[in-house]
């Protein structure tokens, strides 16, 4: 425990005075007096007063000197204390103010994940409904019809296609493209083999997938084989028709590993299209009905120059006529102008009033129009 420099003081002076009294008193022993001794103990007393007052004056100081140590002390723990207190309220305030947009940008991401949530509980749900439309055959042959629907009403004009059109075995078409000429009408015919393509997803054991292949490959054959007995009539339509698709998946399966089912829609005349290839072969059907129509109005615009160059032979025919007529007529009008002239002249002469000198210009040419 360290000590002040005041009890440092006051235990050098007891030291000392110890030290004193023990010189004294083998001072004494040797034969000093009682008074000398009387006098060192005095002295010590006034020395010990002395250092108390010293004492209780350093000590006064010292405890003024920790007072003021203390009250400066509090003043800058005050003023730390206040600073510390400012410095927590503007972090408070400035946490709350970067709480507050964080909670709004919470709020708003929570509010965009409720849309995305509930645009997901409606795609199930339109999933939901798909697969239960799939799943049933008269509900996929009509999900198979509205999409060949939509596809040719946006490829065509509506002249150039009849839906569920029937035909002269009173076999009905799911569409009759009209055609002029030739090729003359084409049926497109929907059919979507969803099971046996399912099946052949599904199968996982060589034996299963052999069991799908062949239902798969019979499955396809026979809407082959149904589209050409019913929709190509020799004289009534082209003589080849379309089978529809309405799954890319399903084509590409078909197209990829069944070459010969794909042989046998080539025998049949059965050509198998997709929603993107059937768009490519509507939009050559669209330019082939344009190809028509130009050709019909060139026939008109030929058949209008024909009229026309009509119209303008007899144009030149009555111009020619009116020029002859017009030439009639300057002739006529020299043979009057010469008549004028004889008559002024006689006129002259009967009047007999002038002179030869004196007759206008036009007199003096009397003589040569009356020679000519």
């Amino acid at each position: 425990m360290s000590l002040s420099v005041t009890e440092i003081c006051l235990a050098g002076m007891v030291v000392a005075l110890l030290v004193a009294v023990v010189f004294l008193w083998r001072r004494g022993r040797s034969g000093s007096t009682d008074e000398a001794l009387l006098r060192a103990q005095l002295e010590l007393s006034g020395r010990l007063k002395q250092l108390a007052e010293q004492s209780a004056l350093e000590q006064d100081k010292i405890a003024r000197a920790i007072g003021e140590q203390k009250l400066s002390l509090l003043k800058l723990v005050d003023e730390k204390l206040l600073q510390m207190a400012q410095n927590v309220g503007e972090g408070l305030r400035l946490s709350g103010g970067k709480t507050e947009e964080t909670l709004a940008v919470l709020r708003e991401r929570l509010a965009k994940i409720d849309v995305a949530q509930q645009k997901i509980t409606s795609l199930s749900e339109q999933v939901v409904s798909l697969q239960e439309i799939l799943s049933n055959k008269q509900a996929r042959g009509a999900f198979g019809e509205i999409q060949l629907t939509d596809i040719v009403k946006s490829m065509l004009p509506p002249s150039a296609y009849r839906f569920q059109a029937v035909l002269s075995n009173q076999k009905r078409a799911d569409c009759l493209l009209c055609l002029p000429g030739l090729p003359g009408n084409i049926v497109i015919d929907s059919k979507f083999p969803l099971e046996s393509y399912q099946a052949l997803q599904r199968a996982s054991t060589e034996r299963e997938k052999q069991d799908a292949v062949r239902f798969f490959r019979s499955s396809v054959s026979k809407h082959i084989k149904d589209i050409a007995e019913k929709y190509i009539i020799p004289g009534e339509t082209a003589d080849s028709a379309l089978m529809f698709l309405p799954a890319e998946s399903v084509y590409a399966e078909l197209y990829a590993g069944f070459e010969d089912i794909v042989a046998l829609s080539y025998k049949e005349r059965v050509w198998i299209v997709s929603p993107t290839t059937l768009m490519a072969t509507l939009n050559t059907v669209r330019a082939v009905l344009k190809d028509v129509q130009m050709q019909q109005q060139a026939g008109l615009i030929r058949r209008e120059v024909g009229f026309l160059a009509d119209d303008v032979a007899r144009l030149g025919a009555r111009v020619e006529s009116l020029s002859r007529h017009f030439e009639q007529a300057e002739k006529d009008i020299d043979d009057i102008k010469i008549s004028s002239v004889k008559i002024c002249r006689r006129a002259v002469r009967i009047e007999g009033k002038t002179d030869a000198d004196d007759r206008p210009a036009e007199e003096v040419l009397l003589p040569t129009a009356e020679s000519a």
